[in-house]
């Protein structure tokens, strides 16, 4: 059974940092693109960051800076490590693993809240 289950989301004041977990089971990790998405309520669900399996990184413009994707195959593991939380940073954040369109996984998400 696959499976991908986020971890790690909660309430920070701004300018706090949170990492995020998505444990992986039922694919061969190493294989898949991996990334985070967030959805705020009334927004659509957008790119946060992306890592490929081999390890290159894609960063939303929002993000840039602030986040870090990272990954540890050896744990089938995807992490987003958060600094420098803003308030518009609020959402729930998805983890998504693909190899092809037909291969392609969503979590139930985690919230992460950021207060002013």
């Amino acid at each position: 059974q696959v499976q991908f289950v986020e971890s790690g989301g909660g309430s920070v004041q701004f300018g706090g940092s949170l990492r995020l977990s998505c444990a992986a089971s039922g694919v061969a990790f190493s294989d898949f693109a991996m990334g985070w998405y967030r959805q705020a309520p009334g927004k659509q669900r957008e790119l946060v960051a992306y890592i490929t399996s081999g390890g290159s990184t894609k960063y939303g413009d929002s993000v840039k800076g602030r986040f870090t994707i990272s990954r540890d195959n050896t744990k089938n593991t995807l992490y987003l490590q958060m600094n420098s939380l803003k308030p518009e940073d609020t959402a729930v954040y998805y983890c998504n693993g693909a190899i092809s369109p037909t291969y392609d996984y969503w979590g139930q998400g985690t919230q992460v809240t950021v207060s002013s």
